[in-house]
């Protein structure tokens, strides 16, 4: 359903019975079919609330209407207000967590639990640590390989929608430990206003200093070892807001494909 908040409209998705937890995706730009299926494993004893955050997927907006970090934050505790929530139980991916984390800075009290799932990292250096990592895997001799057969194959001539199924892969392949399961991935498209003007909005940031104010709420963060983000940069942020922490082996930034067994028992378990 489309619901009206603070003057746009935001795609909203419910799946499950239970109490809720509001699922908040990636980019900042995406939306959250990408997510699924394999989010849907939380969704046994408790209702999943997606939406799609402004400037992304369904929830788009005209150019001038702002999609910084704080309207994503503003938009979370309207509709927690429209709810008639007085606590939010959150599970953030990448970007998600990341907001999750402003949310309850900026709102304490209001947050009862929250999940950070391969988080994007709370300190602006830990973040170009991050795109240094992926660009340079994205240049791995071997991606590079295929990129070449992908062009001269005749693919996008014969089958277009193969040819663009295929080349989503290679363009998220370096975000996993297995590169072959980059297929496994529902694919996405960025909003690349959004995702420009929320980190531009955010600037030279740095959590650090306020995250043990997050000391006392229940969390977890779970992190694949080889994950483009550093894991270094999870391990601290559990550590500041005191949260147990858990790392996947044999796993990128997607464990919700690569380690879904261990995803669904750590995180539900968790919820």
């Amino acid at each position: 359903m489309q619901v009206p908040i603070r003057g746009v409209e935001l795609f909203v998705r419910r799946i499950g019975e239970g109490p809720s937890t509001v699922v908040l995706h990636g980019g900042p730009g995406a939306d959250h079919e990408y997510l699924r299926p394999g989010f849907d494993a939380l969704a046994h004893g408790r209702e999943l609330v997606y939406y799609d955050q402004r400037g992304g997927g369904r929830s788009s907006v005209a150019r001038g209407v702002p999609v910084g970090w704080r309207e994503q934050v503003a938009d979370l505790d309207a509709l927690r207000e429209h709810w008639g929530l007085e606590r939010l139980t959150l599970a953030g991916y990448s970007w998600g967590g990341l907001l999750a984390l402003l949310y309850a800075l900026e709102h304490p009290g209001r947050v009862g639990r929250l999940a950070l799932v391969s988080p994007a990292p709370t300190w602006r250096a830990a973040r170009e640590r991050f795109e240094a990592v992926f660009a340079r895997r994205n240049l791995a001799p071997g991606l590079q390989e295929e990129r070449r057969r992908l062009r001269e194959s005749g693919l996008r001539e014969r089958d277009p929608a193969a040819f663009q199924q295929r080349l989503f892969e290679l363009s998220v392949a370096p975000y996993f430990f297995d590169p072959s399961r980059a297929r496994e991935l529902t694919p996405f498209r960025i909003t690349g206003r959004t995702q420009q003007e929320v980190w531009q909005s955010l600037g030279d940031f740095d959590l650090r200093p306020r995250l043990p104010e997050l000391r006392g709420l229940p969390a977890l963060v779970v992190h694949g070892e080889e994950d483009p983000i550093p894991i270094e940069a999870a391990r601290a942020t559990a550590e500041l807001i005191g949260a147990r922490f858990e790392a996947f082996p044999q796993c990128g930034h997607v464990p919700y494909v690569e380690a879904l067994e261990e995803f669904r028992d750590a995180v539900g378990g968790f919820l």
